[in-house]
């Protein structure tokens, strides 16, 4: 699967979710000079969001989702829109995570460390998808937490967020699960030689 990364991402074909990666990038700039502060590293990661797709070869309305909703969650956050937009932060967090934990249960399949989705039952892979999106968030939750305590004290932590946020992603996981089958379907993988 590594050796499959680059060929993968490489590869020729144009997607419609490039033009997304490519806005992504754009965005790292322009929220960088015009936000500044905490805007490089959360443009950064969405950049890395957009690329992981890609690289993985996800079916084209899969990685476009995932891209689209990457991006829009890292100008929510240089925009504020978790703190000012009512329920924002929840909706993000179910449909995100919930697609995020499913980029993970296929790379984990491409690992052999769960079952592919598939060739298992419908609520076995409903529950790891579960599982993932309580992963995805409770390292989230961390990453918050240190960047509220040694990064920028403007970044909105607290218990109840915090409890809420996890019920989000295990919620978006558990539905993203649901739909593994089909997401994880009809991927493009370049393989090496």
């Amino acid at each position: 699967m590594i050796r499959a990364l680059g060929p993968t991402f490489l590869r020729p074909r144009f997607l419609v979710a490039d033009v997304v990666r490519a806005l992504t990038l754009v965005s790292l700039v322009v929220a960088s000079v015009g936000w500044g502060g905490t805007a490089l590293p959360v443009m950064a990661l969405a950049l890395l969001g957009v690329v992981v797709p890609r690289m993985l070869g996800l079916r084209p309305a899969f990685d476009l989702a995932v891209c689209l909703l990457v991006l829009l969650a890292g100008w929510s956050s240089v925009l504020e829109w978790y703190t000012t937009v009512f329920l924002w932060d929840k909706f993000m967090h179910v449909v995100l995570t919930g697609l995020l934990a499913a980029v993970l249960y296929v790379i984990g399949a491409d690992l052999r460390a769960v079952p592919a989705p598939h060739a298992e039952r419908r609520v076995v892979v409903a529950v790891l998808g579960l599982c993932a999106g309580l992963a995805i968030g409770a390292a989230w939750e961390m990453g918050e937490w240190l960047g509220h305590n040694f990064v920028d004290s403007a970044i909105f932590v607290g218990y109840d967020d915090t409890i809420g946020d996890l019920a989000a992603d295990g919620a978006g996981g558990l539905l993203v699960g649901l739909g593994l089958p089909w997401l994880a379907g009809r991927r493009e993988v370049v393989r090496p030689g």
